[in-house]
């Protein structure tokens, strides 16, 4: 048997293990009710097994397991602190190491898709990967003019290890419900599918990224490396450092995840405005806080670091931005105008028309969610995201029976999901950020008068120095 049929084989079976796992854990459970636990620890517990089993077989493979774990890793917010807690470290592993491929393999790839003299188009070339994630792993070289660059080579069989994967885990995807409240798993995974093609073409990731690169070259907050050459199955950009966002999850001081917290959240919204694209994989991965190249007077403070951002291979085309009915339903529901949210959310097919809801109702399950917009100030916690969660997954409260009700227009699915995924990085951060500002500058329709103040950049650093100076 070839190596790479060996290993489908493998990674089939540990797949294929998870749901008999599922299975056995819950005749355990039932167990422990007849003998007397209460259901409420025995779910708890059964969360936890389920949690360990799942992070260490996805974090053992790549393609479309360690994807959907990347997805799931950023919502590790919702979960009780005792599931997440012994588990966040495999988490944020999740978010940007995986095997590596053997140096030959990457070498064969390189001569194939290059030309046999393909080291003559570098200086140097790191053989030991720098990174190595879902469908291909980053080696760190020096390009033949002398710049350093990250050279991003596709594992052979990529496609078919993330369509195998992800056929995989839609048949159990139901039994992963009650490790994630108040999320439908299902869904996620036929988005990933559906996008598979996308992420394994570099032609179309090397436009996404130098559509970026252009239009923040020069921007103080924000940095995305050019595109030095691409080809099937290799895109080389060049190198950014930095430090990764999971680093500053995990030991970063407040100064840094405030800072990374507000950039990335400036880059939610001001990146469609700007380009026409949302980046739509937002996990920490693929992102660096970076030292800004001017720094303030103090050569320190939040105008020291920028946000690097890497790994365009999923984006929206979005070219008018993001839709205006996002920013008039938001400005609108913090106005407390529940007849005229209800009006646009069925006009855009969030209610359907065979529903009928009662405009108070709707507007009370869309407060808390928002909240974060109507303060001038807001820090996202894991309690807050955990409260949000248990709140829409709970069976017996009003907000679980009407998110049951209301739609998700398929247009709006990766503006969800980003979205979603943005505020589950900013709770892992505890940042304090202004989104309000964010929103105001450049979301559509969030200003009754504008569609996107684009208020001057000078203003909105003091802003961030005011922000840092209080905290």
């Amino acid at each position: 048997m070839s190596d790479l049929p060996r290993k489908a084989v493998t990674r089939t079976a540990k797949l294929a293990a998870l749901p008999l796992g599922f299975a056995g854990r819950a005749t355990w459970g039932l167990g422990k009710r007849i003998g007397g636990k209460s259901a409420e620890i025995v779910a708890r517990e059964l969360q936890q097994r389920t949690a360990e089993q799942l992070f260490r077989v996805l974090g053992e493979l790549k393609g479309g397991a360690m994807k959907m774990g990347q997805a799931l890793s950023v919502f590790e917010s919702a979960l009780p602190e005792e599931v997440a807690g012994p588990y966040r470290a495999a988490l944020t592993k999740l978010q940007d190491a995986a095997p590596p491929m053997p140096t030959r393999t990457v070498h064969e790839v390189l001569t194939e898709r290059l030309g046999e003299d393909w080291r003559e188009l570098f200086l140097e070339f790191e053989d030991k990967p720098a990174a190595a994630a879902s469908i291909g792993q980053v080696h760190h070289a020096v390009w033949h003019d002398g710049r350093e660059v990250a050279v991003k080579v596709q594992y052979p069989g990529a496609g078919e290890a993330l369509l195998s994967d992800l056929t995989q885990l839609s048949r159990f995807a139901r039994l992963l419900g009650p490790l994630l409240p108040g999320m439908d798993i299902k869904p996620l995974i036929t988005e990933l599918r559906d996008r598979v093609s996308e992420e394994l073409d570099y032609g179309l990731e090397a436009r996404a990224q130098q559509e970026h690169a252009a239009k923040f070259r020069g921007d103080p907050d924000v940095m995305v490396p050019d595109v030095v050459h691409h080809g099937d199955q290799v895109l080389v950009t060049e190198w950014i450092g930095g430090i990764p966002l999971s680093e500053v999850i995990s030991e970063g001081t407040q100064e840094q995840r405030d800072r990374a917290g507000q950039l990335l959240a400036r880059f939610l919204f001001s990146g469609p405005a700007r380009t026409g694209l949302l980046h739509a994989d937002p996990h920490p991965g693929n992102f660096r806080l970076l030292p800004a190249d001017e720094p303030d007077d103090a050569g320190e403070g939040c105008g020291a670091w920028r946000l690097g951002v890497l790994d365009f291979g999923t984006v929206d085309r979005l070219p008018g931005g993001l839709p205006s009915t996002i920013g008039e339903s938001l400005r609108l529901s913090l106005a407390g105008d529940a007849e005229a949210v209800y009006g646009l959310l069925r006009e855009e097919g969030f209610v359907k028309e065979s529903v009928d809801l009662e405009p108070g109702a709707v507007l009370d399950y869309l407060l808390p969610i928002i909240e974060p917009a109507e303060a001038d100030v807001f820090t996202f916690t894991r309690g807050w995201m955990r409260g949000q969660a248990a709140r829409i997954a709970d069976p017996r409260s009003p907000a679980h029976q009407l998110g049951k009700q209301l739609n998700l227009p398929p247009a709006y699915l990766l503006i969800h999901r980003v979205t979603l995924s943005t505020i589950g990085v900013l709770c892992q951060l505890n940042a304090t950020v202004r989104l309000r500002d964010e929103l105001e500058e450049w979301l559509p329709g969030f200003l009754a008068d504008a569609a996107g103040a684009h208020g001057p950049a000078d203003e909105r650093r003091d802003r961030d120095d005011e922000l840092v100076a209080g905290a």
